[in-house]
């Protein structure tokens, strides 16, 4: 296998203006990027009409970076209809401007009934009107990104409304021609817990045989028993993960997550190195 496509989170590099956060990660070896406009004190939904787009586009251009995705995480299924609401629409015109910074993708977070964080499980996540309410939203969505050309980056997380490869297979069925407009950004650690480790080749096997063909990037972190870490601090088989992304049907690109700036040149190495056994 050759070296795979290896990008990271910029908020890894937090700094206070979009050159200096291409700066670092450039810097720091990596020339794709997930980009989250709070790495450099926007909202991560702002109001657009504040925005540089064309000016943030030319700061990573400048140093020969290229935004791959554009984080647009709120919680889809928020109990607040009024928050869940408004977050939408502020959303629904971010994705507008996707194109503006080159990006493909604009990934999403399908929810929870938790008020207070998105990442954090709630047991009204299985009840149907959760579902009903992330479709609500999602369809709200779609022409945006239908209009600018990107697609909408669905996750499954535990955590989530979308848990699993399964719930994300059966949104895809439903979505019918609308799930054009959607691409799979699958994290093999979201998949799994310290308890579920063990039966991970089954579990992300049945995902990339599921989700294959819709799978847009890979993200890269660890499963370890207080939750997550950076990658090959944990129980996860990156040769495993790696041999699975050679079954996807084009290649994709893969997101360090959950590193920070001083173990990014190490996370960077393992992935290689388990990249090519």
């Amino acid at each position: 296998m050759t070296d795979p496509q290896l990008g990271i989170f910029a908020r890894i590099f937090r700094r206070a203006s979009a050159d200096e956060v291409a700066a670092a990660v450039a810097a720091a070896g990596f020339d794709l990027v997930q980009l989250n406009l709070n790495s450099f004190g926007l909202a991560t939904i702002p109001d657009v009409d504040t925005v540089d787009f064309a000016g943030i586009r030319r700061a990573f251009d400048r140093h020969g970076v290229t935004i791959w995705g554009l984080s647009a995480t709120y919680n889809m299924i928020h109990p607040d209809q009024g928050k869940r609401t408004a977050s939408t629409h502020a959303a629904a015109a971010l994705i507008a401007h996707a194109p503006e910074l080159g990006a493909t993708v604009v990934t999403l977070c399908t929810g929870t009934r938790d008020p207070d964080d998105i990442w954090r499980a709630h047991p009204g996540n299985d009840d149907p009107s959760a579902w009903t309410d992330m479709r609500a939203t999602l369809d709200r969505l779609l022409p945006a990104a239908a209009a600018a050309g990107v697609r909408l980056g669905i996750e499954p997380e535990i955590a989530n409304v979308v848990r699993d490869a399964p719930a994300a297979r059966h949104l895809l069925a439903e979505l019918g021609a609308d799930a054009a407009h959607v691409g799979i950004v699958l994290d093999p650690a979201n998949l799994l817990t310290p308890a579920t480790v063990d039966r991970q080749r089954d579990i992300l096997s049945t995902a990339v045989d599921l989700l294959g063909e819709y799978v847009v990037c890979l993200h890269a972190k660890d499963v370890v028993e207080s939750g997550y870490a950076a990658a090959g601090s944990g129980g996860l088989d990156y040769a495993l993960v790696f041999r699975l992304a050679l079954r996807l049907p084009h290649a994709v690109p893969t997101i360090i997550q959950d590193a920070t700036e001083d173990d990014a040149p190490r996370v960077a190495a393992f992935l290689r190195e388990h990249a090519n056994p």
